[in-house]
């Protein structure tokens, strides 16, 4: 059963005057693209291409849809926790349904606690192929079986924040605009180009016939320390890393033309892959304008 609160605006400072609409069932189709969030197979499925969500992505908290507002995209639709009194973004178009929900049932529908009070679902834009991206890009992150969203999001805020034009990745690493990922990088994946890559090494080639110096990080034996690494402002760079644990696979680590390492001290042998970019970040673009 869906009720319609007998106001039809809600007057609310800082705010859009908008339709309230009060959810007090959690099968109300209209939040079904809000089912299972804490179900990450559930939602990989209904999210990847050929599911029946593969057009939209989730956005949690007022920052981040701010931001995804701010970079262009479509919102669908805001799901809120009526007993939070959460502050909506002015932003936010007013034709855009906002439904206001108790945190039981909220907490049934999507099967997460609202921390930040409101989440809701974007439209999507059709990703560009990788040379365009790369077309007019100098220095980029390129990701190898990087599968946990936490990762992602750390290593997207990192990028975004130390002078990286462009991430790429290989079909196996997650997506950027999974909930947790922007989470994470609170929204920094909107000011972040990303494209996606065939599988390695092959799907390196753009990379190759773009002009790029393909760097790898990993801790190697062997690997020139990266405070050692420079290259020429015009200089094309790419930087690759892997995933939490095994890193780059050793195909991808042969077609390489340089091994990058953070020097490490104390017997430990290395950073988690989020920690890891950061500094290969700050190093490398530090360098590749100060050279």
């Amino acid at each position: 059963m869906v009720l319609l609160s007998s106001s039809s605006t809600i007057p609310r400072p800082g705010t859009l005057r908008a339709v309230k609409v009060s959810i007090v069932d959690p099968a109300d189709p209209r939040i079904l693209d809000y089912i299972g969030l804490r179900d990450h197979q559930l939602r990989r499925q209904r999210e990847e291409p050929g599911g029946d969500l593969a057009g939209v992505f989730i956005a949690e908290g007022a920052l981040v849809v701010e931001r995804a507002l701010a970079a262009g995209f479509r919102l669908k639709s805001l799901l809120i926790d009526a007993s939070r009194g959460e502050r909506i973004p002015a932003v936010v178009p007013p034709d855009v349904p906002h439904y206001f929900a108790g945190p039981a049932v909220v907490q049934e529908v999507t099967g997460i606690h609202l921390h930040r009070g409101l989440i809701s679902v974007f439209y999507r834009e059709e990703l560009p192929a990788p040379e365009e991206l790369l077309a007019n890009a100098h220095r980029v992150v390129v990701l190898e079986n990087v599968t946990n969203p936490t990762n992602m999001g750390v290593i997207v805020r990192s990028a975004a924040g130390l002078g990286i034009d462009a991430l790429l990745l290989d079909p196996r690493s997650c997506d950027p605009l999974y909930r947790r990922a922007l989470r994470v990088a609170m929204g920094e994946a909107f000011s972040l180009p990303f494209a996606r890559l065939g599988y390695f090494p092959s799907g390196l080639d753009p990379l190759r016939r773009g002009g790029f110096r393909i760097t790898a990080l990993t801790p190697g034996t062997g690997a020139t320390p990266i405070d050692q690494f420079s290259a020429s402002p015009e200089e094309k760079v790419a930087l690759l890393l892997g995933a939490e644990g095994p890193g780059l696979t050793r195909p991808t680590l042969e077609l390489v033309d340089e091994r990058l390492a953070i020097p490490m001290e104390n017997g430990v042998d290395s950073l988690n892959v989020g920690a890891a970019a950061a500094v290969a970040f700050y190093a490398i673009t530090r360098q590749t304008t100060t050279s």
